[in-house]
């Protein structure tokens, strides 16, 4: 009787809001209003189905998927072969570029298997390798970069990192160059045909916002454990930057280069691969560092299903709470991600620049066979003397202990401090939005997603970013899903509180902007992992210790692209403002933040989609959100609960970011930027 009576109550209280407030401002000032009165009110106050969505009427997309995938690797063949022959034989091909590039910079060559594997010859040992790389770069970059590689390198042998950033340098390289090339390949095909371009955006958006370990398991069934199965998650994850990077540029080369193709009688085939490829060679370059990025950045969650490596170091500190071993190996990721990344930039510069001239280029390549000859020279001799192969034991350095000592420290002397900050955060911040959250009947978040659609990109989008949120309620996991908000939010949310001042005062400051943005490569650079494992010695397991880890490695774009918007404000509006007389305040408030709005609502997308990639990993440290059911649907070999869960953690950015983005477009047509 109450929910009878309640339901008329309710609206006309909603009647009378939307009669007082009109007009676009005051709809969401209704709307929120309304969200007020909707989470203030009893349960018997609206039907029972509004506040949790019936078991009775959820799509079994989960089941689905799981009975999918067993009739495909049980009963599914193409006549002569089943699916798992097939998927078996693709993992046996790509395993051998792999085998052998480990075999290279690695574990050399191995007769037998396991423990009882013999070394028959041995993989390019630390010297060989520092003085190839150096006479590579110095050869791509430089004498600048020929020494930064050499530091590097000898950073990872200093440290007693060298084998597992071989094995991790090899598994990248050849993620990178499958990534790279079937990136390439995809994107020129979607250039060519639009039809093909418009099916596989979407696939991008999902491969991009999903989490990775929703790819796992399916990567295990299809492909079998090992490293080959990651490899393969990480090329699916690392190759969508890729494929947009190739159709932006190659509709970017001047329509002048198609036409003289035509004109000299060039097929399509030649066009395309000895005039529109090298013209937009420096812009995919980009492309390449992207994905060469992307794949360190997933190392440590493909070690969970045999990659090896420095991954795997830094998953095993984690497992012990050993905050030496995992920075250490996390920093060892972080020296390879950047001597991998600015020996990519050096590459896009040179292709950007006029060629060398003949004398030099003939001086470049005797110098730099040379330094191979010398180098190939003492891996013979490695091989002949194996005892001088190894780097030194006594040469080695360690800062674990360090580390160790100064968490245990600060533990020990700081702990009320921080635990008083810590309470204070859970019950003043925390707990009151969560209870918001889950408060909220999931009908009225469906239709307040669907209003935004609605007003920022018309009838389409609101479709779109509707039915995204409804799937979540239908497939079961609502509750999770709204976990998975509030604790994303919150997070952005002081990301952006702390990051457009920085970046504000960034963009003045030059000297300060040099000091942040390495600060801010480090951060992003520094596996997502290596986060949790003081942070959880510092405040133990729960949102809290998650809030912090996702705060620390999504704030970047956040600060990055701030500092960007606000430093590209036109300067003649600058001193316009001046001369009308605007205080310094004024100037910062009226011109350049309202200008760099477009920039900053770009970097609050990403800051987003950071910080749901991050949200995933600290599934490891308690949260009970959308990550935390794709990781138990990991460990319980359940696909169809992994995938599903993935995808409405996918959702998730993708209605982040088609609401932002067409927020950001529709604020650059208002003020005559578009």
């Amino acid at each position: 009787m109450a929910s009878t009576q309640g339901a008329p109550r309710v609206a006309g209280v909603m009647a009378a809001v939307a009669r007082t407030l009109t007009g676009p401002r005051r709809l969401w000032i209704a709307v929120t209003l309304a969200t007020i009165v909707l989470v203030s009110l009893t349960p018997e106050a609206l039907p029972a189905w509004a506040w949790k969505y019936p078991a009775a009427w959820q799509v079994p997309v989960a089941r689905w998927i799981s009975d999918f995938m067993k009739w495909l690797m049980g009963q599914a063949s193409f006549g002569l072969f089943t699916v798992r022959d097939l998927t078996r034989a693709i993992a046996s091909l790509l395993d051998l570029p792999l085998t052998l590039a480990k075999m290279l910079f690695s574990t050399g060559v191995l007769q037998g298997e396991g423990s009882a594997a013999v070394q028959l010859f041995p993989p390019i040992p630390w010297f060989s390798m520092v003085i190839a790389a150096a006479a590579l770069s110095y050869a791509v970059g430089g004498p600048r970069l020929a020494i930064g590689m050499a530091v590097g390198l000898l950073y990872l042998a200093a440290f007693g990192q060298w084998t597992s950033a071989m094995s991790t340098f090899a598994s990248v390289l050849v993620s990178s160059l499958l990534g790279a090339g079937g990136g390439l390949l995809i994107g020129l095909a979607c250039v060519r045909h639009k039809a093909l371009e418009r099916l596989v955006s979407p696939l991008l958006d999902l491969a991009q916002t999903m989490p990775v370990f929703a790819y796992l398991l399916p990567m295990l069934i299809l492909f079998g454990f090992g490293p080959v199965s990651a490899m393969i998650a990480t090329v699916i994850y690392a190759v969508p930057p890729m494929v947009r990077v190739t159709i932006v540029a190659i509709r970017a080369v001047p329509e002048e280069i198609h036409a003289l193709g035509r004109m000299t009688g060039c097929t399509r085939h030649q066009i395309t691969w000895k005039m529109l490829v090298p013209s937009a060679m420096p812009a995919l370059m980009v492309g390449v560092n992207q994905v060469i990025m992307l794949s360190l950045n997933v190392v440590i969650i493909a070690s969970m299903i045999g990659a090896g490596g420095l991954g795997w170091d830094v998953l095993a500190a984690l497992r012990r709470l050993d905050i030496g071993a995992g920075l250490e190996a996390g920093l060892a990721i972080t020296v390879l991600a950047i001597l991998l990344d600015r020996f990519a930039q050096a590459l896009a510069h040179r292709a950007r620049s006029p060629r060398r001239g003949e004398r030099e280029l003939r001086r470049l390549r005797l110098g730099l066979w040379l330094a191979l000859a010398v180098a190939g020279g003492l891996w013979l001799a490695a091989a002949s003397a194996p005892q001088i192969a190894p780097y030194p034991q006594a040469w080695r350095l360690s800062t674990a202990p360090f580390w160790s000592e100064l968490v245990s420290w600060i533990n020990l002397n700081f702990h009320d401090p921080l635990e008083a900050v810590k309470t204070l955060i859970l019950l003043n911040v925390l707990a009151p939005v969560k209870r918001f959250m889950l408060a909220l009947p999931w009908p009225w978040v469906v239709a307040v997603v669907t209003l935004a659609g609605f007003r920022l990109g018309g009838f389409r989008l609101a479709l779109t970013v509707g039915i995204m949120c409804a799937f979540m309620a239908a497939v079961g996991l609502w509750q999770a899903t709204m976990i998975t908000v509030y604790l994303c939010g919150v997070a952005v949310v002081i990301s952006v509180l702390i990051g457009v001042p920085v970046g504000i005062a960034c963009a003045e400051r030059p000297r300060l902007r040099a000091v942040v943005e390495a600060v801010i490569d480090t951060l992003q650079t520094l596996p997502a992992f290596v986060y949790l494992i003081p942070i959880v010695m510092l405040f133990r397991v729960g949102d809290f210790t998650a809030l912090v880890a996702i705060v620390l490695y999504a704030i970047a774009p956040a600060i990055r692209y701030t500092a960007h918007g606000v430093a590209q404000v036109s300067p003649q509006l600058i001193e316009a403002g001046v001369m009308s007389g605007c205080t310094r305040r004024q100037i910062l408030t009226r011109i350049r933040l309202p200008l760099a709005l477009p920039d900053m609502l770009l970097g609050l997308n990403q800051t987003i989609l950071l910080a749901l990639s991050m949200l995933v990993i600290t599934a490891l440290v308690g949260t009970r959100d959308l990550g935390q059911v794709t990781y138990a649907a990991l460990s319980k070999a359940d696909v169809g609960l992994g995938i599903v869960a993935g995808l409405c953690v996918a959702f998730i950015g993708m209605i982040a970011d088609r609401l932002i983005g067409a927020a950001a477009e529709k604020i650059q047509t208002r003020k005559g930027l578009a």
